[in-house]
């Protein structure tokens, strides 16, 4: 399976899937790291790695569905098959979902349907709950309201901070996400919508 990861920030799950893929464990090849951040940190591990990258500003374009209708055009002429979407900060629009339905998984640091959106640890934080987690789930048009796939939790114990919270949510991504993504790949459960 030919798989492209999108993110928007430092990589660090990006760089997860791209290892495990390097290492077997993804049940795919990530052949394409896309970026709507120019200078993003996941570019440069990507190329680390030997992965193509692809860096769009979306501003730079007319519309979102001409940045997306740019973006599913080099998808296709890498062949891409699934895409995971690792810190990648924007909404999917149709044009995208329309062209990869039912084979797009995102990672989210909460337990969804929990603190959607920007900033999850800072709204579970705010909230005074015990507890949070990681959610791996399929894309829709919603902002992370997409079939849930996978979760864990992470205690939030006293004197946590944001950043105590975010190492301990990132331990658990760098390990769930790729492995969630084998199982999916391996199962072929490409969003319930029975194509193999």
């Amino acid at each position: 399976m030919r798989i492209a990861v999108f993110a928007s920030g430092t990589g660090s799950n990006a760089e997860a899937l791209i290892k495990a893929a390097t290492e077997h464990h993804l049940g795919g090849e990530v052949v394409l790291l896309v970026s709507d951040k120019p200078g993003a940190g996941a570019l440069t591990k990507a190329e680390d790695y030997g992965v193509k990258t692809l860096a769009l500003a979306p501003k730079s374009f007319a519309s979102k569905a001409a940045y997306e209708a740019e973006v599913v055009a080099h998808l296709q002429d890498q062949e891409v098959e699934f895409l995971c979407l690792a810190g990648y900060m924007r909404l999917v629009g149709p044009t995208l979902l329309d062209a990869y339905e039912g084979r797009i998984v995102n990672i989210h640091p909460s337990l969804l349907p929990d603190f959607p959106g920007l900033d999850a640890v800072g709204q579970a934080l705010a909230a005074g709950v015990s507890e949070t987690g990681v959610t791996i789930h399929f894309v829709d048009a919603g902002m992370d309201t997409g079939p849930i796939i996978a979760q864990e939790k992470v205690l939030i114990e006293a004197g946590d901070t944001r950043e105590t919270v975010l190492t301990k949510i990132q331990a658990i991504e760098h390990e769930l996400y790729p492995r969630t993504v084998k199982e999916i790949l391996d199962s072929k459960d490409l969003g319930g919508d029975g194509h193999e």
